[in-house]
């Protein structure tokens, strides 16, 4: 699992490319790049605080869009910020659907170093790929 943010691709945006072996792994990772977007060391997160939801949509895509939209909701309404997820995928004819578990703690500008105020994921050059070693998603989000 891991994530690497692209520089000249947005200029008033932030882009990164996230990969996993697995589907679970992926979305694990660009979950972790937006977070990464919004304070510089992830590490510092506390687990205290837990989320659960359920998404689905009509396609792999809309699934990890509507997923890091969830996470930006929170961020937003409650403060919370998230470190680590267990998440349960599941492929479905005619959608995704997905269940979360988000363990987090809230914002602390006192444990935080904030770096930029994630608003939403763009649809612009949004997408997600099967690779030879798993999948990828290319993702820019609005700052």
């Amino acid at each position: 699992m891991q994530y690497r943010f692209l520089k000249d691709v947005a200029i008033a945006d932030v882009a990164f490319v996230a990969e996993g072996r697995t589907v679970s792994e992926l979305f694990k990772a660009a979950a972790m790049a937006v977070t990464n977007a919004m304070i510089r060391d992830v590490g510092t997160i506390g687990q205290g605080v837990v989320r659960a939801f359920d998404l689905e949509a009509p396609g792999i895509e809309m699934l990890l869009y509507g997923f890091l939209q969830e996470l930006i909701f929170y961020k937003d309404a409650e403060r919370l910020l998230f470190g680590s997820y267990e998440l349960a995928i599941e492929e479905g004819v005619p959608a995704w659907r997905m269940q979360v578990r988000a363990f987090g703690g809230e914002i602390d500008p006192e444990k935080h170093e904030m770096l930029a105020d994630v608003k939403a994921v763009s649809l612009h050059r949004f997408s997600i790929q099967r690779t030879t070693g798993g999948w990828k998603a290319s993702v820019i989000i609005d700052v």
